[in-house]
């Protein structure tokens, strides 16, 4: 025996709407065949129709609207708010799992289980600079976290996601290896380097603020550079000043000094596309007075 059919979302409201399938164009119910003096009462009849709708709908329980299509629903949406990106972003989302997920399946599924990265980056949250692009890591090879100019606060400076992902990585993943990767162009370094001393209440300034032993080394060291150049300077020492501050983190150290951790700094160049990295020789720095800052296994990819 065949199943009813399902009654149509418009029969739920209003049973005395006419059920012969009818079209949406607007030229059906505005179009040529109603006179000029119909078209104002076209109108009205369809607010009055609308109105009753709405009242008898609000009267209904909240599961009638839930066998609304979701699909139409999201199409909808997105038509609205342009649709042009969300379709764009489908198609690499498609195109990612038929080339990469269904290509190598049992490398997801082993990640679905546990990850094991050996590696946790630090990196700006700025759109240009994309470490999984531009080192090329694949899924579980990093742990990362990204803030504005990549920022290591001190340990004493309490909580936040920078440490809290930081705990998380060398506590329970067992990274190896700490990156911090600063850039050129940084908009957080450049703010930090514009900061006035009198007291601005903006999250940008109480963040950047992290880096203002940099920006004092910078104009110290740098002092007869233009702005723009000492910016790019403090872009670079304020790696350096992150990778002191990971030492503030008692189990870092500690996983340093036994030499089951590493950190090291890298810069992003994304002007003429080139990379430095660094390591901290821990044993060569003297960390209590910070008058020496070590470094071992420098490179300059190019």
């Amino acid at each position: 025996m065949a199943a009813p059919s399902p009654t149509p979302f418009y029969r739920l409201f209003n049973s005395s709407v006419d059920s012969r399938p009818t079209s949406l164009k607007t030229a059906t119910i505005f179009g040529p065949k109603l006179k000029s003096g119909e078209t104002e009462q076209a109108h009205l009849r369809l607010l009055t129709s609308f109105k009753h709708l709405k009242f008898k709908a609000s009267k209904e329980p909240l599961g009638l609207t839930q066998q609304l299509d979701n699909s139409k629903l999201e199409s909808l949406t997105e038509s609205e708010n342009g649709s042009d990106l969300f379709e764009d972003l489908k198609h690499r989302f498609l195109r990612f799992k038929r080339r990469k997920f269904k290509e190598n399946l049992d490398h997801f599924q082993n990640l679905a289980q546990a990850q094991a990265p050996k590696f946790m980056i630090i990196a700006c949250a700025d759109s240009r600079v994309c470490p999984s692009i531009i080192l090329g890591f694949q899924p579980g090879e990093a742990f990362m976290v990204r803030n504005v100019a990549n920022l290591v606060p001190t340990f004493e400076s309490g909580p936040s996601e920078t440490n809290a992902a930081l705990e998380f990585a060398v506590n329970s993943l067992k990274v190896e290896n700490i990156l911090v990767i600063g850039h050129s162009c940084c908009g957080g370094i450049h703010a930090l380097m514009s900061m006035e001393d009198e007291v601005d209440s903006s999250f940008i300034r109480s963040w950047v603020v992290v880096g203002k032993n940099a920006k004092l080394i910078t104009k110290s060291a740098a002092s007869n550079l233009s702005f723009d150049q000492q910016c790019r300077h403090c872009e670079k020492e304020s790696v350096n000043h992150s990778l002191l501050n990971l030492l503030t983190y008692p189990w870092i150290e500690e996983k340093v000094a036994e030499g089951a951790l590493s950190v090291h700094g890298g810069y992003y160049d994304f002007i003429d596309c080139t990379f430095e990295k660094w390591t901290l020789d821990y044993k060569a720095s003297n960390r209590e007075k910070h008058s020496r800052f070590a470094v071992k296994n420098q490179f300059y990819w190019c």
